[in-house]
């Protein structure tokens, strides 16, 4: 599946953001207790625009990844209205920029708006994207039952089923072991 490149990355951010809670993380903590685990986690994927590096900010995040968890899951009608909601509370109007390391792309927030909202509203976008190319099959949850990982599927024919090749390999192995 190919999605426009902005989309495909916000995307990959929002499995990312997401994929640093406790429940999900393969260290099983939260990876983004800290500012600076935070800052690490934005700088990996060149995020832009304002960042105040403060407690109230984080704590922002850290709502924000659960709201996402959420709206990731949400069947697709059920999504839109999530979806629109992000972008109304936002006040977002969708313009073109070009920065650094990426071509033109659309924004939707002011640089100077909270990165909670920044984030928000990205991931919104995307996520229309996807409801509009009827593909919301391919944003899943890890179907490892012991695994609440997100994933994104960009595979050709839309089989992935695993966060990871770990939790795929434990599975397979799993399954092997309950054949022999």
């Amino acid at each position: 599946m190919h999605f426009a490149p902005d989309t495909e990355d916000t995307l990959l951010f929002t499995v990312a953001l997401a994929n640093t809670d406790a429940g999900a993380s393969k260290s099983g903590l939260d990876e983004i207790a800290t500012i600076a685990e935070l800052t690490a986690l934005l700088e990996a994927h060149s995020y832009s625009g304002r960042f105040d590096r403060d407690e109230a900010e984080l704590a922002s995040v850290v709502d924000t990844r659960a709201l996402l968890r959420r709206v990731w899951s949400l069947p697709r009608d059920e999504a839109v209205a999530e979806v629109n909601r992000m972008l109304r509370d936002a006040g977002a109007l969708p313009f073109l920029v070009r920065h650094e390391p990426f071509d033109w792309h659309l924004h939707a927030t002011e640089p100077g708006a909270p990165l909670a909202e920044r984030i928000r509203v990205e991931v919104s976008l995307a996520i229309v994207d996807v409801i509009r190319s009827g593909e919301t099959s391919r944003l899943r949850v890890c179907a490892a039952p012991d695994c609440s990982g997100l994933m994104l599927d960009l595979s050709r024919n839309g089989s992935k089923r695993f966060c990871s090749v770990r939790c795929g390999n434990r599975m397979n192995q799993l399954a092997f072991r309950e054949r022999t």
